[in-house]
């Protein structure tokens, strides 16, 4: 891995010049991005014609399926390897880019992210090696011999594959979807987010050239970069030659794309308000300041960040004796002004933000009754980057439109409930209409915790169960990490397509017995498949 003084060098030779790429149908220079940390970025990316782009793909995908399994993840592993190697420079460029703080930067640029891409390679070699190649089936017949025929399994990829990336974590939440595609023979269009270009450009940079290297069509990966507001991104996900299409965003526009991309599967991550359901807890200070911790957290930006926690009205039942909706919202603030107190602290926290977060900071504070103003605070080594605290607003169960909808940055609304068992009506209905990713519920009670499973399992989405001090940001990684569209998220992107001839049995051939058989090859063992392609791969390490 790249040292951190070679990387800055190395991300700062990037800025202000063209980022050429030599793919089909360039027609000049885009250039889109903005630091929220005040530096100039100024990369200029190729403009595509999204046709010549496609049409590129398509040609690409006859050799790129003749590759072979084990050539594809090769060539996919070698990409992971020297993405590697260039984590600390994905991390500029995702701090840069996205607001980020550079620690939060460089988990979601570096290792979670490969962490989440090398799990997805595995997966995608199991699944593609349990199909057998070779083929034989005998199926008697009276009076007669019986019928053998001999047969093949291929294959086929779904076809050109389409990643729109996000603009808060582009790799990490692009990676599964990229290399899912890859292994399973899927050429690779990436439309990064306008704001957050960059990571992934540096990300096609390199598949293309490991590509190439391997003697391989380097239009396999290309990338499409757009300004704001061209619709570039929803010009190509409704284009017919393009079958699969990767998403991480608002319910809104995933619904969007499930309306309109009829000809492609969709594999989408509804983002929207993640809910806390407190009930009673036996570590109440634990508790408080994990909650403050994840509030503060890149300044709401991760997908996981709660939004609304579910108070009832009757108090909670901690072991410090019952706590008021007052105590509790008291004391939350106390522990985010604690937390925030020093500059530096607060820079490795909280998120440099721009127009989007400032408007909606505003307009949420328009609502309720605020317990936490959101303050501006300044970043030691950049006076030109916004850090944002938390919105802390207390609403009534029935402001439901307010809270039910996702908020952008840093703002977390206390909603005043009935009951645990209204909060988590609450949680299944917001849940429902507008998606999440994540829940937490407190309790010491098992029927609680039994009913808030329940929940999370009817509407899907991940669910921890009274962890306190810190509630993990990222509460699948390192343990399940492919994307909350995991239903059939590999074997979505191919079908398998057989074919068959007579064959004529020997004596010596073991397949022919007397009874119906099916032959096919020998088991692979991915696993030590994946290692062995993988023995380069170094400093990649669990999500937590």
């Amino acid at each position: 891995m790249r040292s951190v003084r070679t990387a800055a060098k190395v991300f700062s030779s990037l800025l202000g010049r063209p980022f050429d790429l030599d793919q089909p149908g360039q027609s000049g220079w885009v250039v889109t991005e903005s630091s929220p940390y005040g530096i100039p970025l100024n990369v200029a990316y190729p403009r595509c014609d999204p046709a010549a782009v496609v049409a590129a793909a398509a040609r690409a995908t006859a050799g790129w399926r003749a590759a072979g399994l084990h050539q594809r993840a090769g060539v996919a592993v070698e990409i992971l390897r020297r993405l590697n190697t260039r984590s600390h420079e994905l991390a500029l460029a995702v701090h840069h880019t996205t607001g980020l703080p550079l620690e939060a930067a460089f988990l979601g640029a570096g290792p979670r992210a490969q962490d989440r891409a090398l799990e997805t390679v595995a997966h995608a070699f199991a699944e593609c090696a349990r199909v057998p190649e070779d083929l034989c089936a005998e199926s008697p017949r009276r009076r007669r011999q019986p019928l053998t025929m001999r047969g093949t399994s291929t294959l086929v990829p779904r076809g050109v594959s389409l990643l729109i990336g996000c603009p808060d974590y582009p790799l990490w939440n692009g990676y599964p979807g990229m290399f899912a595609s890859l292994v399973t023979g899927n050429p690779l269009i990436v439309a990064p987010h306008p704001r957050a270009v960059l990571p992934l450009a540096i990300t096609v940079r390199i598949a293309r050239e490991v590509l190439t290297e391997a003697g391989h069509d380097p239009d396999i990966v290309t990338l499409v970069a757009a300004q704001p507001g061209e619709r570039l991104r929803q010009r190509l996900a409704t284009d017919p030659a393009v079958r699969i299409v990767d998403f991480t965003g608002s319910a809104r526009y995933v619904g969007w794309l499930e309306q309109h991309a009829h000809q492609a599967a969709v594999f989408a991550n509804r983002t929207g308000p993640n809910t806390v359901l407190v009930d009673s807890t036996e570590d109440y200070r634990g508790l408080v300041r994990g909650l403050a911790r994840s509030l503060c957290l890149s300044s709401g930006r991760v997908r996981t960040t709660p939004q609304n926690i579910m108070v009832p009205a009757t108090a909670i039942a901690t072991d410090e004796g019952p706590k008021s909706l007052q105590d509790f919202g008291a004391d939350l603030r106390e522990a985010m002004d604690r937390l925030l107190e020093h500059p530096a602290r607060a820079a490795r926290l909280l998120c440099a933000v721009g127009d989007e977060v400032r408007a909606g900071l505003v307009q949420a504070a328009r609502y309720g009754r605020v317990l936490h103003a959101s303050r501006q605070l300044r970043h030691p080594d950049h006076p030109g980057a916004d850090l944002r605290s938390p919105l802390m607003v207390r609403l009534a169960a029935r402001d439901e439109q307010i809270y039910a909808r996702g908020w952008p940055g840093p703002v977390v609304f206390l909603v005043h409930t009935d009951s645990i068992s209204h909060s988590l009506a609450l949680f299944r209905r917001t849940v429902r209409s507008q998606g999440a990713l994540f829940a937490a519920v407190h309790s010491t009670n098992s029927l609680v915790l039994a009913a808030a499973e329940t929940a999370a399992l009817d509407v899907g989405v991940h669910l921890v169960q009274n962890l306190s001090d810190e509630l993990p940001a990222d509460p699948s990684s390192a343990i399940a990490d492919l994307p909350a569209a995991g239903a059939h998220f590999v074997t979505g992107r191919f079908q398998v397509v057989r074919t068959w001839q007579h064959a004529v049995a020997t004596g010596s051939d073991p397949a022919m017995g007397g009874e119906s058989a099916w032959c096919a090859a020998p088991e692979t063992d991915f696993a030590a498949d994946i290692v062995t392609l993988g023995g380069g791969l170094v400093g990649v390490q669990g999500g937590d």
